[in-house]
């Protein structure tokens, strides 16, 4: 197994490196990495740049295999990576996606000011932790019959505005609008359904939450401005996904994956890479299925945007305003054309950072470009930044989507003590409520890379450029 170390990389500036084609005979195009040179020191300790180059070999790749700054070790594929193939004579790879399909995060604004409301963030956050459930396996009050479910995985979060759970703006307000045309309700297992009947509205467990915060800093006045941004502003980041149904389908289709792999009697360096040709009837399968779940996720997000909104009628007394931002999600295939070409383009680990002008964005954001949302790891800072044109030249419209972890969720708990660090961060301000200490010590700070750095990074590139800096006041985690 040949991994690459500091001296295969080529420096081709202060922030972009290179794995030539020539390092592994196999490679169909290089492998490149947006980081920093310090950021190394973290890269080189797992196996990620060799899972980017095993991904720069499959068939059919375009340009190169992509790695953004908070890249780190995945099932197959490097969380914090992009991959695009060929339309024509590309492949589809559920492990390049991921098991949480359409993980992702939704920014919510307030008017309040947080000295105004400082004294009941504590109960805030309280609240927030009961109206969403949240655990490993949580059920939500919502058990979805058969009907119902169809409507979730072909409508996604257009379904729970029909139903009234959703104001219009949070669709113009969401990627997609909230769905994806062609999921298929067929393409989506028993076992996927039934695991994802009744947790519509719920957070989950692992780096999941639900956080309130207060905007430190504003670093473009005119484009915050439009989006209803101020310093001292209170703001909710929502990070949450498809939950066991999108698993569900992800295990699935990796499996017939793996047959196909077998039937066909290819050989891959990494198994958990397995493909189907993008026009074969189980990749066209796993499509569907992965829109139907990332469908699902965006119906998910809606209902917790709406018992959210709850709490806050319920701490505050009365009906409160708070209106989206954006929502991204992270791991997702979509259909995309760069230099006037159709690709399969997979973001695992990464968002969408569309500039403005681009087609696909509601007029709000054809204006200014799209909001993308970074969040730090937990107790630390998060960022909005806008997409900017040389994503398009560059990083086939990606940016990164959080800090990237240096240290398995085992290590975090063996050497992090969850009360300890709940203590720690009441003590800088943070109201906590976790369902699980264990869970809590996974997700501390130390346990992920500084998200400045990483967003330091891309926007030195240029791909996107900061726009918001905000802070935690108030952490709900399963």
């Amino acid at each position: 197994m040949k991994i690459p170390q500091r001296n295969d990389l080529v420096k081709i500036s202060d922030y972009i490196w290179e794995i030539p084609k020539s390092f592994r005979e196999d490679m169909k195009v290089p492998a490149r990495i947006f980081a920093s040179e310090k950021m190394f020191d973290d890269i080189l300790e797992d196996k990620s740049l060799w899972q980017l180059v095993n991904v720069a070999s499959l068939p059919g790749i375009y340009g190169y295999a992509l790695a953004m700054p908070d890249i780190h070790e995945g099932y197959g594929a490097s969380i914090g990576s992009v991959a695009a193939f060929g339309y024509e004579n590309g492949i589809i790879s559920p492990a390049i996606t991921g098991y949480d399909i359409n993980c992702g995060v939704r920014l919510l604004r307030s008017d309040f000011y947080y000295e105004e409301i400082k004294d009941k963030i504590p109960k805030l956050a309280e609240e927030i932790f009961r109206q969403v459930p949240s655990g490993v396996g949580r059920g939500g009050f919502w058990k979805l019959n058969k009907d119902e479910m169809k409507k979730v995985l072909e409508n996604g979060a257009q379904y729970i505005f029909e139903l009234g759970y959703a104001e219009k703006e949070d669709l113009e307000a969401t990627e997609s609008f909230g769905k994806l045309e062609g999921a298929e309700t067929e393409a989506v297992s028993k076992t996927a359904k039934d695991r994802g009947r009744d947790q519509l509205g719920t957070m989950g467990a692992g780096n999941h939450f639900v956080e309130v915060q207060r905007i430190q800093e504003i670093y473009d006045k005119e484009i915050a401005q439009k989006l209803g941004l101020e310093k001292g502003k209170i703001t909710v980041l929502i990070h949450c996904g498809s939950r066991g149904l999108g698993h569900q389908v992800a295990t699935d289709y990796i499996r017939k994956a793996l047959n196909y792999l077998d039937k066909q009697k290819i050989e891959l360096i990494d198994r958990e890479l397995a493909y189907f040709p993008y026009n074969h009837k189980d990749g066209q399968n796993y499509l569907a299925a992965m829109k139907a779940a990332a469908n699902f996720a965006w119906a998910n997000r809606q209902m917790i945007t709406y018992q959210v909104r709850k709490a806050f009628k319920k701490v505050f007394g009365k009906e409160i305003k708070l209106t989206q931002v954006y929502d991204v999600a992270h791991n997702i295939i979509k259909i995309e054309e760069y230099n006037d070409r159709k690709l399969i383009v997979h973001r695992k680990g990464a968002t969408r950072a569309f500039w403005k002008k681009h087609p696909e964005l509601s007029t709000k954001y054809r204006e200014i470009g799209q909001p993308t949302l970074i969040p730090g790891s937990m107790g630390t800072s998060s960022y909005i930044l806008i997409g900017q044109e040389l994503a398009k030249e560059i990083s086939f419209g990606s940016a990164p989507h959080g800090a990237g972890r240096v240290m398995s969720r085992s290590e975090a708990k063996r050497k992090i003590r969850g009360s300890e660090l709940k203590k720690e961060l009441e003590k800088i301000g943070i109201a906590v409520f976790a369902g699980s200490m264990s869970g809590l010590a996974e997700e501390a700070p130390a346990a992920y890379k500084d998200v400045s750095e990483v967003v330091e990074v891309v926007h030195q590139i240029g791909i996107a450029k900061k726009l918001a800096k905000l802070v935690p006041v108030g952490i709900v985690k399963g």
